[in-house]
Order: structure tokens, then C-alpha cells, then sequence
């Protein structure tokens, strides 16, 4: 995860929001491309997971968004997406053809604690209160979330015993 070309000790409030929204998107993108994924490797329990976690980035983007346009409307956003990469969106090689449930939501997890890491290390840096404040309710919302994924596989069965890769056919020559 990493953030290009912002100094948080400078960034207002606006920027912030922007910067929060950006991530919300990134993410939500990400489990997009995962689910479709698993349509592909038909794992339909996989993608229905990682549309259920699209779903929450698209509401907690919109609710930032609804925030923003509320306190500074149309302005121009400074920040744009080159600014960040995978501050939330899982990892690209966190899926996996005939991915579990349970490998889905592991993903998911590790996603969670990546975000609350990068707006935990990012908080010592912030000077603006309301920007401080801002990020300690998005660092705990990520908490939120990761006891919403652990609460979902505390649900789930063990998964069987082997490896889903044992199940994947070799590369052949074309």
C-alpha cells in the first residue's frame, strides 16, 4: 500500500475526503474484478462474497462522497488515483482460481488490516483536527469491518483438506 505525493501534514479536510473516497473506489473495483473472477473459475461462493465487500466499498464511498459535496460541493478534487495504490483494494494476487469462501474472506481481512494500517501510520502525521478526526473514524471503521469478516467466517466451515490448486490443470503447450 503507499501514497504518492501527499504530505499529511498539509492535507485539508477537502483533500482527505477525496483521498478517502479514491481508496473506497480502488477497493471496490478490486473485489469487482475478483468476483468476476470467480464467475470465470466458477466459484459462485467467492464472487458472491467479494460482491457483498464491492457492495459495502460502493456505500461507504457514497457516504464519504455525500460528505464531501455537503461541506465544499463541486470543487476540483487535488488528488487523483496515481496518488495511491492498494490502500484497501486486496492485493492482485489474493485471488485464486476455485478460491473458498473462506480463502475469499481471509483476503478480505488481510484488505481490512492493510486499510487500518495506512490510517494508522498516517495519523501521527496530520496536523488539521478535523482531518485527524476524520481518519480515526475511517481507521475505526476498519475495524468495524474486519469484525464484520471475521464474524462471517466464524460462520463458515473448515475448508476440506488439500489445496484448490490440486485441482487446476497443468500449462499445455498451444
Amino acid at each position: 500500500m503507499s501514497v504518492h505525493g501527499l504530505d499529511f501534514s498539509q492535507l485539508s479536510l477537502r483533500d482527505a475526503l477525496d483521498l478517502a473516497i479514491l481508496i473506497e473506489e480502488e477497493a471496490r473495483e478490486r473485489y469487482e474484478e475478483f468476483a468476476d473472477q470467480m464467475d470465470l473459475h466458477h466459484t459462485p461462493a467467492a464472487a458472491a462474497f467479494f460482491r457483498l465487500m464491492a457492495s459495502n466499498e460502493a456505500k461507504h464511498g457514497a457516504q464519504l462522497l455525500e460528505q464531501r459535496v455537503e461541506r465544499f460541493g463541486s470543487t476540483p478534487r487535488k488528488v487523483s488515483r496515481d496518488m495511491l495504490w492498494d490502500v484497501e483494494a486486496p492485493d492482485f494476487d489474493q485471488a485464486r482460481a476455485f478460491m473458498t469462501p473462506r480463502q475469499a474472506m481471509q483476503a478480505a481481512l488481510r484488505s481490512e488490516r492493510k486499510a487500518h494500517a495506512f490510517f494508522d501510520a498516517a495519523l501521527p502525521q496530520v496536523e488539521d483536527a478535523e482531518v485527524k478526526n476524520l481518519f480515526k473514524e475511517l481507521r475505526q471503521e476498519e475495524v468495524a469491518h474486519q469484525a464484520l469478516v471475521k464474524a462471517e467466517l466464524g460462520k463458515l466451515p473448515p475448508d476440506a483438506p488439500g489445496s484448490p490448486e490440486d485441482f487446476e490443470d497443468e500449462p499445455t503447450a498451444q
